[in-house]
């Protein structure tokens, strides 16, 4: 097999300006904001990644059938607004293979004639946020302005960082080839899969891009989520509360 296997269901017509990198990470924002894009604006999926880099496994449906795991390439088109969605079931399992998939994804980038990557992800803070902020980063210093208007934070940036995997490596290895580059990571635990996070982010990203999407999805699974928090919050200080009747 060979490190990374990319194939397209066709050739025409799929050229975009933007790219959307959502692959599963800290709190799975990036991935449930591209996944939320790719059912509202009815993206078609036009491409799969397959690698050795990716984690030695099959995913199982239910069904109980088994495929290869892989990464996936959307499209969708809208009021003459193309964008490429970059979406999947896995990140690389090795540093090299994050190198090698990100070289492959940009490969494919600049085949399709993408000019900015918006990165995905998740910014883990260790405890749940009442109100996410979205915390950025850009690998060309005039893109700035342009996130901090649409309600991006570099608040973080001051103290520096690191931004690991695909996101990190699509921003730098962009820069190198002149894609820019900008990482939008929405405030989040780390603990849970994190809708509220998502909502925000998707906010940031859907005025960059000059786009209006449905919110509704993204909050319902938000409210959902914060239910079942505040089940086991009051559940836990039941427990505590019959552990303590029992002393003394």
């Amino acid at each position: 097999m060979e490190h990374v296997r990319v194939s397209f269901s066709r050739d025409e017509n799929i050229d975009a300006p933007i790219l959307v990198e959502g692959l599963p990470g800290i709190g799975h924002v990036g991935k449930l904001v591209a996944d939320h894009l790719i059912h509202e604006l009815e993206a078609e999926k036009i491409g799969e990644i397959s690698s050795i880099h990716f984690p030695p496994q099959v995913i199982v449906d239910d069904r109980g059938v088994t495929r290869l795991v892989k990464n996936e390439i959307y499209r969708s088109e809208r009021d003459g607004r193309a964008v490429l969605f970059l979406v999947g079931d896995f990140q690389s399992t090795s540093a090299e293979g994050h190198y090698i998939l990100a070289e492959s994804y940009l490969d494919i980038a600049e085949d399709l004639g993408v000019q900015r990557i918006y990165a995905l992800g998740g910014y883990g803070v260790g405890h749940l946020v009442e109100s996410p902020r979205v915390l950025c980063s850009v690998n060309m210093e005039h893109l700035r302005p342009d996130v901090e208007a649409a309600g991006g934070s570099f608040e973080n940036a001051g103290s520096g960082g690191m931004i690991v995997g695909a996101s990190g490596l699509l921003l730098g290895l962009g820069e190198q080839r002149g894609i820019e580059g900008v990482c939008l990571m929405g405030e989040t635990s780390g603990y849970i899969v994190d809708p509220k996070s998502a909502d925000s982010l998707l906010t940031v990203l859907s005025r960059l891009m000059g786009i209006e999407v449905d919110h509704t999805s993204l909050q319902q699974r938000a409210a959902d989520m914060e239910q079942m928090i505040a089940n086991i919050q009051e559940a836990e200080e039941a427990r505590g509360r019959e552990e303590l009747s029992y002393i003394g």
